[in-house]
């Protein structure tokens, strides 16, 4: 209550940010593992027809290439191909060798065999994602709406702030995408 009454912009901004932020996480989770019902999009990993690969752990070079061929054998190898992993697989695959006493690990200088990576706590411990991410397509029809409603709890003082944005998401072709797990 107090922070209302002291009217400062600084103030605003900051709950502006803190609320977009956490839109934002919830569009990249919705991105990855939305269901497609109960107002969430269909996430990448729920889109059928895209490709599949076995990862145990946090995964071998050999199952991080499975994941490249599934999507060369979809004639899908073109585009911006990259690779989502979370932070956790980033922190095993440093120390991972390519192949035994070769001193060559499967995460070295942002990439994973040449591609890039890029590392996203959305994402489960055991899942990967590899694809041309220009095949997934996010519609955003308007910029972050705030509403703010003085009335729903104004016996106790309080302001609601509700924060909305309208997003889709589409995958244009689900070859082009291979998912680790």
């Amino acid at each position: 209550l107090l922070l209302l009454l002291q009217s400062s912009i600084s103030v605003e901004t900051m709950v502006r940010n803190d609320l977009a932020r956490v839109l934002a996480l919830e569009l990249d989770r919705a991105a990855i593992y939305g269901t497609g019902s109960s107002n969430q999009p269909l996430g990448l990993t729920n889109t059928t027809g895209i490709g599949s690969q076995t990862i145990t752990t946090f995964g071998t070079f050999e199952e991080y290439i499975g994941m490249e061929t599934d999507v060369a054998a979809a004639n899908a190898d073109a585009g911006s191909l990259r690779y989502i992993i979370n932070a956790s697989a980033r922190g095993a695959l440093k120390s991972t060798e390519k192949a035994t006493n070769t001193a060559q690990f499967v995460y070295e200088d942002d990439q994973i065999n040449g591609y890039p990576v890029i590392v996203s706590n959305q994402l489960l411990a055991n899942d990967a994602l590899f694809g041309d991410f220009s095949m997934f397509i996010m519609g955003m029809w308007s910029g972050l709406d705030l509403t703010v409603d003085p009335y729903t709890h104004s016996t106790s003082g309080t302001v609601r702030v509700v924060a909305m944005q309208d997003v889709d998401m589409a995958v244009r072709h689900p070859e082009s995408f291979s998912r680790g797990n």
